[in-house]
């Protein structure tokens, strides 16, 4: 690991580091790097079938697909899993799971309300809010 400064170093190596193309203010389309053919392939693989379990990064994936698209999102889970990989590695520690629930833990109460109140009134339907005390 030692040939590696940071994971960020490995990704780029691998391939897998999020493109940086920009002119101008607007971030344009672009490739990602050829990197290491057959480790690329291989975390893609394993992104593919993280996917499809109940994980974090199947969370990250659902999250990213519905924006990116399928693939983009594999490829960004892909950079995930070596992420990860590298600093389990540099760490000595075992892997625990931030479960599925990560992203909506982190998301505001205010700003998940708002975003589900509109989202009730593009379906048609008005929406009265009454405080509800919350059993801990």
């Amino acid at each position: 690991m030692s040939r590696f400064k940071s994971a960020a170093h490995l990704a780029a190596w691998a391939g897998l580091a999020p493109g940086n193309c920009e002119s101008a203010g607007k971030r344009l389309s672009s490739f990602s790097r050829k990197g290491n053919r057959t480790l690329k392939t291989i975390l893609v693989q394993a992104a593919w079938a993280a996917s499809r379990t109940h994980t974090y990064l199947a969370a990250q994936f659902r999250r990213l697909s519905a924006r990116r698209g399928a693939k983009r999102a594999t490829v960004a889970v892909a950079h995930s899993i070596l992420v990860i990989a590298y600093h389990l590695i540099s760490r000595s520690q075992p892997y625990s799971d931030l479960g599925t629930s990560y992203f909506e833990r982190q998301e505001k109460p205010e700003l998940k309300k708002k975003r589900l109140i509109r989202q009730l009134e593009v379906l048609g339907y008005q929406v009265q809010l009454t405080e509800f005390p919350v059993a801990s």
